[in-house]
């Protein structure tokens, strides 16, 4: 339906719905602020709430024509498939049990999808909506955000350009203390209920952000894995730690720690890559900045919007060098790309090499990342399959 959008900003402006998001929600709003300043889509409809009173507010909070403030998922997947402007993507920020139906529902309808990680509980499920978007020729984009930050693209570009030699070792992390103290007696911890998060906490959760992240910037693929998994807070269902260790394809080894109960740790994602030629050092906690170390020279600090530094992160970089860049405009730089795709889809041009975004397929590699933990963890830490899993 791109053809049916208004024109604003660089080009013509595209129309999204967002389905959850009601009072409360953290990452809707994370979700509206990368697409607001990306300048490339508006919120036109939504379903914001299972309750009618606190989704006709929350629309009504976001301007929303009351016409297009939706009780159900279905109802708006079915009405904005019939209209004549009816929005071009759908965006879903509703638990982890319910991403399998209301993306169906969408891509059932020929809309294109954004949707929160992970993907979904199951692998099959992933899958299928992979399939689906594929066969139907839509685009379907899993948030994980972090792959926007521009360091993170230099880093892609240099490990899999052959800059760092073979890749050796990867050492990643993820650790929060959030989850330190019980909180489950809150009615917005979902994550730790298995009827909502699935088979998982912590992996499910942040554990998946690192899979993604070291796939996205190295192309390593996992051979093996073996995972200790730790439930340490008394009467937890699911784990908040995990200790996992890792064999790709090739030879190279790696070793992945997510926590949510590392006292004193607020938001440390981050990676070590080492390989025969040079070393990359980056954390998302200081995302302007990555260590570079190249075999024989002394390491040096390359920065976002400075100088050496390549055109996957100067095309993500949105302000000068020297000013902070966060997570927002991360998010931004996986809309637009996402975005952008949708219009030269319409327009009947090839997507842009340097404009990439996590897909439905590297939803369903983290989803079955999930099953590979969970399967070591309850046999003890044994070395597991963690090959992707086969496409449809």
């Amino acid at each position: 339906m791109v053809e049916g959008t208004d024109s604003g900003g660089a080009g013509a402006r595209l129309k999204y719905g967002l389905v959850g998001g009601g009072p409360g929600s953290f990452i809707a709003s994370v979700h509206r602020a990368g697409i607001d300043m990306a300048r490339s889509a508006d919120i036109a409809a939504g379903c914001f709430s299972r309750d009618a009173a606190k989704n006709m507010m929350t629309g009504a909070n976001l301007g929303i024509d009351p016409g297009r403030i939706y009780p159900s998922y279905s109802e708006m997947a079915e009405a904005e498939a019939d209209r004549p402007d009816g929005i071009d993507f759908a965006v879903v920020t509703t638990p982890n049990d319910t991403h399998y139906a209301i993306c169906g529902a969408f891509l059932e309808n020929g809309i294109d999808v954004s949707c929160d990680k992970p993907l979904c509980l199951a692998t099959e499920e992933a899958l299928d909506l992979d399939r689906a978007a594929r066969e139907k020729n839509l685009l379907f984009m899993v948030t994980y955000a972090y792959t926007g930050y521009p360091l993170v693209r230099q880093a892609r570009e240099m490990a899999r350009g052959g800059v760092l030699g073979d890749i050796r070792i990867v050492v990643a992390e993820y650790a929060q203390d959030w989850l330190a103290e019980k909180l489950e007696n809150s009615k917005d911890v979902w994550r730790t209920d298995p009827a909502r998060a699935g088979i998982s906490c912590c992996v499910g959760d942040i554990g998946t952000h690192i899979e993604n992240m070291v796939h996205f910037v190295t192309g390593l693929e996992m051979d093996e894995l073996s995972a200790v998994l730790s439930s340490f807070v008394e009467g937890r269902r699911l784990d908040d730690n995990a200790m996992i260790n890792v064999r790709y394809r090739g030879g190279a080894v790696g070793h992945y720690w997510p926590s949510q109960v590392a006292m004193g740790r607020e938001n440390g994602l981050s990676f070590r890559i080492y390989g025969s030629e040079g070393a990359l050092e980056w954390s998302q906690e200081n995302p302007n900045e990555m260590r570079y170390a190249k075999r024989g020279q002394q390491p040096i600090t390359l920065t976002r919007g400075g100088y050496g530094l390549g055109r996957a992160a100067a095309r993500w970089t949105r302000m000068p060098s020297g000013h902070p860049e966060g997570l927002f405009a991360a998010w931004a730089n996986i809309y637009e790309a996402f975005c952008n795709t949708l219009k030269n889809r319409s327009d009947g041009k090839p997507q842009d090499e340097l404009e990439i975004f996590p897909t439905a397929f590297d939803g369903a590699r983290g989803v079955k990342f999930v099953h590979d933990c969970v399967a070591s963890g309850e046999s003890g830490g044994a070395w597991v399959d963690a090959s992707a899993p086969g496409r449809f």
